[in-house]
């Protein structure tokens, strides 16, 4: 047993604690950082990073299958080594871990220890860290907490369920073979990202979803896009308004899902299962009722503007505390507080876009206000759209799948952008850009961009607005 007693206390090693960490330590702050499982949070062990390692190995299969339409033969198609995928990936993830590790303490950081547990609070500013069940155990006493513990994969309450050997967006990142038919619950970004990537590896896909769409977040004209396409081209099934209602698993393994539907019940068959209905927070074991900080009914640690709980001092940053679940919005947490904290300044969580992108193919790439938001706020606007097709660099690579969205306001500015297209993200953010910048849409339609890019299409975008 050990005591420690610190300026600051960050429980959680992820993508704002992390940063915080250093800048705290260099501002002359004694720092502990608490990690209980792996250094780097979601977005290094089990989130963009393998995530988007697999989708790119995903990805070059797919192409060598495709090669044929742009005039190169690859006979016999691709072999996909699932070792070799998830041995590329676990190589990349190993050396992150220890970077991180490099710079939270000496030498580099000398103001920052590292204490590896779970930690669990046994007063406001007190915290005992235990490193396993029967481990070393330390008490930490700190004058501020900082807690970015993130979430877990959500398993809803389905009978049966439990008594399988069904897979979350986690685990599955981790096995070595292609199932040769994965079902997947949920038609979220996460399911249509998992499902599309599977499917290039070779797997039949069946997504069911409890909805009526997917991506429940978007315009009708996108999900219902997104859902027809990864269906005609890639022939991954979907199952919607889908309420589950048995799940098995027989002894090879095999599953069974029981469901109820608007055409009757119905039964679907598969060899893997994987559950990616959302996520829950990883609040329910911090003994937050000994530090009297409160939760919503969710589960998430209410904050404010500046990210500070009910109790002084005491901050939450990134996923734990609630909203939109991006690595951007968690390392922006990060610059909130040591802003304020550390620079005199004063920023806010809740004046800040939210740009983010969904990696299907095409890719989805999302800022501002979705149409429905604007109809419902009574904004007033006027909206262009343009399929992907007329974009040269689409003809080029063959890659023309899509549409671009973008809404203007009576001043003829951007408040909205859904880029449904090739490169989606990377034109999505130049709309960001202009956005920051107030300019009008006629900047952007006269403006020189080199031919032929793919943000060539912003000179073109706007003809359904004149």
């Amino acid at each position: 047993m050990s005591d420690y007693s610190c300026d600051v206390l960050i429980i959680g090693s992820g993508q704002a604690g992390n940063p915080l960490a250093q800048a705290m330590a260099d501002a002359g702050r004694k720092v502990i950082l608490v990690e209980e499982a792996q250094l780097g949070g979601s977005c290094v062990n089990y989130g963009c990073v393998p995530t988007k390692m697999l989708l790119a190995s995903a990805t070059r299969a797919h192409e060598i299958r495709e090669a044929a339409e742009l005039g190169i033969e690859a006979e016999g198609g691709p072999r996909v080594d699932m070792p070799a995928v998830i041995g590329r990936k676990d190589k990349l993830l190993a050396k992150s871990r220890r970077n991180i590790a490099k710079v939270m303490g000496p030498p580099e950081h000398p103001n920052i220890t590292l204490l590896r547990g779970h930690a669990s609070f046994e007063a406001p500013h007190k915290v005992q860290v235990q490193a396993g069940a029967h481990g070393e155990v330390h008490h930490v006493e700190a004058k501020q907490v900082f807690i970015n513990v993130g979430t877990h994969a959500a398993v809803p309450d389905v009978p049966g369920l439990a008594d399988t050997n069904y897979f979350t967006t986690s685990t599955l990142l981790d096995y070595e073979e292609v199932p040769e038919h994965l079902l997947i619950l949920g038609g979220g970004y996460i399911g249509l990202e998992y499902g599309q990537m599977f499917r290039r590896f070779g797997s039949k896909v069946t997504i069911i979803e409890n909805g009526g769409s997917v991506l429940e977040h978007e315009d009708d004209d996108v999900c219902d896009f997104l859902q027809k396409h990864l269906t005609d081209e890639y022939g991954m099934e979907f199952i919607m308004h889908a309420k589950t209602t048995h799940v098995s698993q027989d002894a090879d393994g095999r599953y069974t899902l029981a469901m109820h539907t608007r055409n009757g019940e119905r039964r679907v068959h598969g060899t893997h299962l994987l559950v990616a209905t959302g996520r829950k927070p990883n609040s329910d074991k911090l003994g937050l009722e000994e530090a009297g900080i409160k939760l919503d009914e969710k589960g998430y640690i209410t904050v404010n503007t500046q990210l500070e709980t009910n109790v002084a001092d005491h901050y939450a940053l990134g996923d734990v505390h609630g909203g939109p679940q991006f690595t951007h919005l968690s390392y922006d947490d990060f610059r909130v507080v040591r802003d304020n904290l550390l620079r005199d300044g004063h920023r806010s969580a809740k004046q800040r876009p939210l740009p983010y992108t969904v990696f299907t193919t095409p890719q989805l790439g999302r800022v501002g206000l979705s149409e429905t938001q604007a109809q419902d706020a009574g904004v007033k606007y006027r909206v262009t759209t343009m399929d992907t097709r007329k974009v040269a660099r689409a003809q080029h690579t063959g890659q023309t799948a899509g549409f671009w969205k973008v809404l203007v306001d009576e001043d003829d500015k951007i408040i909205r952008a859904a880029i449904l297209s090739e490169e989606g993200g990377e034109i999505m953010t130049m709309l960001q850009v202009a956005m920051m910048g107030n300019l009008r849409y006629q900047q952007l339609q006269d403006m020189v961009i080199a031919h032929p890019l793919w943000a060539e299409g912003l000179n073109n975008v706007w003809k359904g607005l004149e």
